[in-house]
C-alpha cells in the first residue's frame, strides 16, 4: 500500500488504474473517453412523473376536483372545462388517450405519465381507464339565474331533483338530461349528492354540456319556476294520472324523488300535479334515473308529434 500511494504521489498510476485503463480498449481508444449508452429520447407528448409524485403524490391534490376515464376527460377537453393536468398511465398510449394527450397540449396543459397505483388510488373505486384530469369545478348557476335561463329555451324542460343521495343516480340523470334537451337540473344544496368525479363519470360527459342551478331551499326554486311559467309535474306511485296521459309539449318541470323516500310532502304540495309510471311487478317504483329517464323521452316524444309505437 506504501508502495502505491509513493506512485501516485510521483504521478504515476496506481497498479488498479493501469489495470482498469487496459480493459476493453485496444490501442486506438487510448486517451478517449469510455463510450456513453445512448441516451433514450425523451417523448415529446407527455413528461415522466417529477419526484415529488414519488414522495408525496396526492399532498397538493386534497380537496381538488378531479375527472377519471377516457370518456368524461375527453368530453372536458372538447368542452372547453378548465384543466390544470393531465396524468397518464405509463406505457398505454392507445386509441382514445392519443387524442387526450393531443388535446391536452394544444390546450398546454402539462401531461405527465404515472403509475397505475397513482391512478388508482387517485380513482378509488371509479374505473380511471389509464387517464386522470385535475379540473375547476364545474360551476353552478344560482336561483337568480334560473328565470333568464328559461327565458332563453324554446321549450323549457327541467329535472327538479330532491335528495338524490346517490352519485351514481345523479349522473345517469345528467345523461339523460343532456339527451333530452333539458334546459337545467336543478338540485339542493344540502342533503344530496354534488357534482362529484363519480357524477362526471356516470354521466358519460354530460355533466359537461347541461347547466345545473344548485338552490338552497327546493320549494322556493319550484315557486320561482313556475312563476316563469312553467308547469311543474311530480313523479308520486301514488298519483292517479299515468305520465303518458299528461300534456308535456308546453314549458314543464318534473320533480324527481330520492331514492326510498321519494319527493317529500312539502315539495309535492308545491307542485302542480302528480304523475306516475306503471309498474305491473312486485316493485313499488323504479329507480330515480330511470323513472327521470323515461318521462324525460315521453316529452321528447310528444313534441316531436310521434305515436307511442
Amino acid at each position: 500500500m506504501a508502495r502505491e500511494r509513493e506512485r501516485k504521489n510521483n504521478g504515476l498510476k496506481t497498479t488498479g488504474e493501469r489495470a482498469g485503463g487496459r480493459r476493453g480498449r485496444g490501442t486506438a481508444d487510448r486517451g478517449r473517453p469510455y463510450a456513453q449508452k445512448p441516451q433514450e429520447r425523451p417523448n415529446r407528448d407527455v413528461e415522466r412523473r417529477p419526484p415529488s409524485f414519488q414522495r408525496r403524490p396526492f399532498e397538493d391534490l386534497e380537496d381538488t376536483p378531479v375527472l377519471v376515464g377516457r370518456h368524461p376527460v375527453l368530453e372536458a377537453f372538447r368542452s372547453g372545462r378548465a384543466i390544470t393536468r393531465l396524468w397518464v398511465q405509463e406505457s398505454i398510449k392507445e386509441g382514445s388517450l392519443r387524442e387526450i394527450v393531443a388535446l391536452a397540449r394544444e390546450q398546454h396543459v402539462p401531461v405527465t405519465e404515472v403509475p397505475k397505483p397513482f391512478l388508482d388510488r387517485l380513482a378509488g373505486d371509479v374505473p380511471h381507464q389509464g387517464v386522470g384530469a385535475q379540473v375547476a369545478l364545474k360551476p353552478t348557476l344560482n336561483l337568480d339565474e334560473l328565470p333568464e335561463l328559461i327565458k332563453a329555451s324554446s321549450q323549457p324542460l327541467l329535472y327538479i331533483l330532491d335528495g338524490i343521495q346517490d352519485p351514481h343516480n345523479l349522473g345517469a340523470i345528467l345523461r339523460t338530461a343532456d339527451a333530452t334537451g333539458a334546459t337545467a337540473v336543478i338540485i339542493p344544496e344540502r342533503g344530496a349528492a354534488g357534482l362529484t368525479a363519480v357524477v362526471a363519470k356516470a354521466s358519460a360527459g354530460a355533466i359537461e354540456y347541461v347547466p345545473v342551478v344548485r338552490v338552497t331551499n327546493l320549494a322556493q326554486a319550484i315557486d320561482k319556476v313556475k312563476d316563469a311559467g312553467v308547469f311543474v309535474f311530480a313523479a308520486d306511485p301514488d298519483a292517479s294520472k299515468l305520465y303518458t296521459e299528461v300534456d308535456w309539449t308546453g314549458p314543464v318541470a318534473v320533480v324527481i324523488g330520492a331514492e326510498g323516500r321519494g319527493i317529500r310532502p312539502l315539495i309535492r304540495t308545491r307542485s302542480d300535479e302528480l304523475v306516475k309510471l306503471p309498474m305491473l311487478g312486485q316493485v313499488a317504483s323504479l329507480n330515480a334515473s330511470n323513472a327521470a329517464s323515461a318521462i324525460g323521452f315521453e316529452a321528447v316524444r310528444q313534441r316531436a308529434g310521434t305515436t307511442p309505437y
